[in-house]
């Protein structure tokens, strides 16, 4: 069975940084997987943040266009591993992340709240 759980989440003023994670269980090849996170604010619908995945040597990743040059996606296939390094936060960052592997497994997310 695979468990997606993912950690780092919190409180954080605007302009701070936060560093969330997700460890993949269960799952073989995670290598060959893409992993990535999304998030929910408050009365919206799920959003795309970012991806990544492996091919050959390099890291193929992805941004959304909100959170493109602050956010940084990385992974520790090692660890079977993912991780969301969030910098210079706003209040619209507020929301639950989630970790996603392949579209289909999700996390049960984590939230993160940016104040004024």
């Amino acid at each position: 069975q695979v468990q997606l759980v993912e950690s780092g989440g919190g409180l954080v003023q605007t302009g701070g940084s936060l560093r969330l994670s997700c460890v993949v269980t269960g799952s073989s090849d995670f290598t060959l997987q893409t992993v990535g996170w999304y998030r929910q604010a408050p009365g919206k619908t799920l959003e795309f943040v970012a991806d990544i995945m492996t091919r050959g040597s390099r890291d193929i990743r992805a941004y959304s266009d909100s959170v493109r040059g602050r956010f940084t996606i990385s992974r520790d296939n090692a660890k079977n591993a993912l991780f969301l390094q969030m910098s210079n936060l706003t209040p619209e960052d507020t929301g639950v992340y989630y970790c996603n592997r392949d579209t289909i497994n999700w996390g049960q997310g984590i939230q993160v709240t940016v104040s004024t």
